[in-house]
């Protein structure tokens, strides 16, 4: 059982605290707990009626008449409006509750009829990379907790996964592009979803994973050598700790492109040297190899 503050829901809601307390008062929404100093606690089932009533609100329906409905009703009309796929911020909100129950079955009936309606990569860009950047912050700011954080991405990595080894036929294209992340850098969604598009479009893919110190980029690179370097970066602090990183392995491999994606670098895009390509999309990725 959780116990959240009014400001862990106004986070995980996006409802703001204030219109939280007027929705307590006015329409009695929902019923928190009081510590001894008269403090706001809000529970596991609190938390999760918010989220849905921030569902149906979003889509329309006032508060007023939210506050009538059974809580039935209230579960009937939000699983109604998630058969919704074009509205990306129902399919979100879904998973964070599915997350917060930690919910397997309900994570991957969102996810799968996503993709049935609009495809993996579809999804992954419009829905599962904004769930992953919102969930990264709610776990930075300790409002969820690092279980719950590492439940959902294994789910999602698993699902990449599961794609990859449908696209491990022999390369149709002779281009080389090695996967890696540098060191202390964990992410790994994003580059399993590139490397995904890679292989689909038939390149040559060498996957290192996570935190790949720099001599071993050396050692492979002399093994089996890269036309293209991909990498992400999401922990690295600074604009200068960035480039650090990157001017390292331009500087030791001139000839090799390097593309690189994450939230650090899309913050510091126009401070990257131009011989560096920034993606944001599978569409850039693939633009950026059309011309190799």
């Amino acid at each position: 059982m959780g116990v959240y503050s009014i400001k862990d829901l106004e986070k995980i809601s996006g409802i703001k605290a204030h219109t939280i307390r007027i929705w307590e008062r006015r329409y009695g929404v929902i019923e928190p707990q009081r510590s001894d100093t008269n403090i706001r606690k809000y529970s596991d089932t609190d938390l999760k009626r918010i989220i849905n009533i921030s569902i149906l609100n979003q889509n329309g329906l006032k508060i007023s008449k939210i506050a009538r409905l059974s809580s039935e009703d209230l579960k009937q009309k939000v699983l109604d409006i998630c058969t919704d796929v074009d509205n990306s911020n129902v399919q979100i909100e879904s998973m964070v509750v599915s997350m917060l129950e930690l919910n397997e079955s309900k994570f991957n009936e969102v996810l799968n009829n996503n993709i049935s309606n609009i495809g993996f990569e579809a999804v992954v860009e419009s829905i599962l990379f904004p769930f992953l950047d919102r969930i990264g912050v709610l776990w930075q700011t300790g409002t969820i907790t690092p279980a719950q954080e590492h439940f959902i991405s294994n789910l999602v990595r698993q699902k990449l996964i599961v794609a990859i080894d449908k696209h491990m036929d022999t390369p149709k294209n002779d281009k080389r592009i090695t996967f890696f992340l540098p060191e202390n850098e964990l992410h790994e969604i994003g580059l399993l979803f590139y490397s995904l598009i890679a292989r689909i479009d038939g390149y040559n893919v060498v996957y290192l994973g996570v935190s790949v110190p720099f001599e071993d980029i050396q050692q492979v690179n002399e093994i089996q050598k890269a036309d293209v370097f991909f990498t992400s970066l999401v922990n690295a602090p600074t604009k200068k700790e960035i480039n650090k990183i990157l001017l390292r392995y331009t500087e030791s491999f001139p000839d090799t492109l390097l593309i690189v994606t994450g939230h650090q670098v899309k913050m510091h895009q126009n401070e990257i040297p131009d011989s560096i390509q920034v993606i944001s999309s599978s569409k850039e990725f693939r633009e950026c190899l059309s011309r190799l």
